[in-house]
């Protein structure tokens, strides 16, 4: 055993605009940790996923694809390629609960860069184009870098690339050689270690309600990630119909069950976030089913006529 004593770590929160949110770190490290480097280092891998996977950026990699003609091979990042990759694995895993393919869906219920407002005509345009074999939409050759449609599609991939853009950021702290750290972007969150005290980093479960900031609990994380995903934060109210953003491909229409949230605990961010969107779409008994499936930690907040009701699987069994 070395005799000299290891340099004492300084908690350091490190934050910058993205995405219309923000980016957060807090690191606990040493004195040979250069801040100032990591931060810039990390606020570019954060733009680097923005760059590359915005659908509000009409100059991104995906609206590039998106606009690209029918079978025609467009060269693409290979971190583009890795999510899609990935996204087209849960959907079909989901049986489409998660669904890359629904851009043109998203624009016309009002949640994306085109309008503001469901449009009637839109959401009839967007439901008749959609092709219902997913097999038949979309061509990855990760080898070569590239991608092609087979389907006339508008790809979105807001519900995976905020949880990939925190796995960036993880990587960048592991070149750094930071083992204490908690990266997040919204509600995507994910753990290098522990503390540099050695607890477990602790993680404030939101409460699934509309214009109110309260704890509904605490997760403790080392070295894995999470992310919730829910009706109560982003949505439009359109009269009495509350409509929340994240799309229902199998009904053309923006999700509406009784999960209020969904949290779901994985290795990676990209995998939690992908996650999360795809039991919240499912619905609290096809996602449960489905999560006890495919084996997933996950924590379903219901609404019920007696008020939340939590179903939680492996490490959030009770």
């Amino acid at each position: 055993m070395s005799s000299e004593l290891a340099a004492p770590c300084k908690r350091t929160t490190l934050h910058g605009p993205t995405m219309g949110t923000r980016w957060s770190v807090s690191v606990d490290a040493d004195s040979t940790v250069e801040l100032v480097a990591l931060r810039q280092d990390l606020a570019a891998a954060v733009e680097q996923v923005d760059a590359q996977m915005s659908p509000w950026k009409p100059d991104s990699d995906l609206m590039r694809l998106n606009r690209a003609p029918l079978d025609t091979w467009v060269a693409l990042p290979a971190q583009l390629l890795e999510v899609l990759d990935c996204a087209l694995d849960v959907q079909r895993l989901s049986a489409g609960a998660f669904d890359p393919c629904v851009g043109a869906l998203v624009n016309a219920w009002g949640f994306g860069a085109v309008r503001d407002a469901p449009d009637a005509q839109a959401i009839r345009a967007a439901r008749s184009a959609m092709p219902r074999d997913a097999d038949a939409r979309l061509d990855l050759d990760r080898p070569a870098s590239r991608a092609r449609m087979r389907a006339p599609l508008q790809l979105d991939l807001c519900g995976i690339a905020k949880g990939y853009a925190v796995d960036r950021m993880v990587a960048v702290l592991q070149r750094y050689g930071v083992r204490h750290a908690l990266a997040s972007l919204d509600g995507e969150l994910r753990a290098v270690g522990s503390q540099s005290s050695g607890a477990p980093w602790a993680v404030a479960l939101e409460r699934p309600e509309a214009g109110c900031r309260a704890v509904h609990g605490v997760i403790e994380l080392e070295d894995l990630a999470v992310a919730t995903s829910g009706d109560y934060r982003c949505f439009l109210q359109v009269g009495d119909a509350h409509l929340a953003h994240t799309m229902d491909a199998q009904r053309s229409a923006p999700v509406n069950n009784a999960v209020a949230s969904v949290t779901v605990l994985a290795q990676t961010c990209m995998q939690a976030d992908a996650w999360a969107t795809a039991l919240l779409v499912a619905g609290p008994d096809k996602g449960l089913a489905m999560a006890q499936r495919m084996g997933l930690d996950v924590l379903f907040l219901l609404r019920r006529a007696e008020g939340l009701i939590e179903l939680g699987l492996g490490r959030f069994g009770r």
